[in-house]
């Protein structure tokens, strides 16, 4: 996979394509960032994109290998006549003993993904990760402790890759290179927050009107909104899942 550095300039469009040729492309931030919000206004490629994954997401894969921290927003590729599934993601430090503690929360959306630019953001804080869609909070996971809490800096990425093993329906549609290439649309990027490399006293980005943190009652609302009418998915309902490593579920 092609991965190449982007500034993130606000105006800037990019189209990250992948084909049987290419096999997927991305784009990463120069710097990375300890909190902020990151957001790109994505519009993503109709009819058959099974087993195509199409990201925007914080990593710090690259430094740490193997024991990373990772933030996703991802669209799970899907069959002609059904919807696409947005995926939320939280792990941290990785995978290196080969189990890979995900929480995933996935959405069918209130809209078509396909026929027009949405944005979808990040907002890191030091207490609390937001996901928002349109700025509508669709997810919130709050810092229970820093064994589950991602704490060191992290880029920004986008991408397009194949995921056939996973991505639809648990691998059974894969990625068909009849339908290449698939391009996936970013724009309107945002970044903003600290730095790496900002002064201690940085302050981070919040959300709230509140010093402790969290949503506004209308906020929640609308949150609870979502995740009662389009939430499909929700790991800390999944009896299949082993909650003990999964504390922040047990509230």
């Amino acid at each position: 996979m092609l991965i190449g550095h982007l500034p993130l300039a606000t105006g800037q469009a990019l189209n990250l394509g992948l084909s049987a040729f290419t096999k997927g492309s991305g784009f990463k931030s120069v710097r990375p960032f300890r909190s902020g919000y990151f957001g790109a206004s994505i519009k993503v490629q109709p009819g058959y994109t099974a087993g195509v994954i199409t990201a925007f997401y914080l990593s710090n894969n690259e430094a740490h290998p193997g024991f990373h921290d990772e933030v996703d927003i991802e669209f799970l590729g899907t069959t002609f006549g059904k919807p696409y599934t947005l995926q939320t993601n939280v792990y941290i430090r990785g995978s290196g003993d080969g189990k890979i503690i995900g929480r995933e929360m996935k959405f069918h959306l209130w809209f078509d993904p396909t026929q027009d630019f949405h944005h979808y953001a990040i907002l890191w804080h030091p207490r609390e990760i937001i996901f928002l869609v349109d700025d509508i909070p669709i997810r919130r996971y709050p810092r229970k402790s820093a064994a589950t809490f991602p704490l060191r800096p992290m880029w920004v990425y986008g991408s397009i890759w194949d995921a056939s093993s996973w991505a639809t329906e648990d691998g059974k549609y894969k990625a068909d290179y009849n339908y290449q290439p698939f391009v996936a649309k970013y724009t309107n990027f945002k970044a903003g927050g600290c730095s790496a490399y900002s002064s201690p006293r940085c302050h981070p980005v919040t959300a709230s009107p509140f010093r402790s943190g969290g949503l506004t009652r209308q906020q929640y609302r609308a949150m609870r909104w979502v995740q009662r009418y389009h939430m499909v998915y929700d790991y800390c309902r999944d009896s299949k899942r082993n909650h003990a490593l999964t504390p922040e579920c047990w509230s």
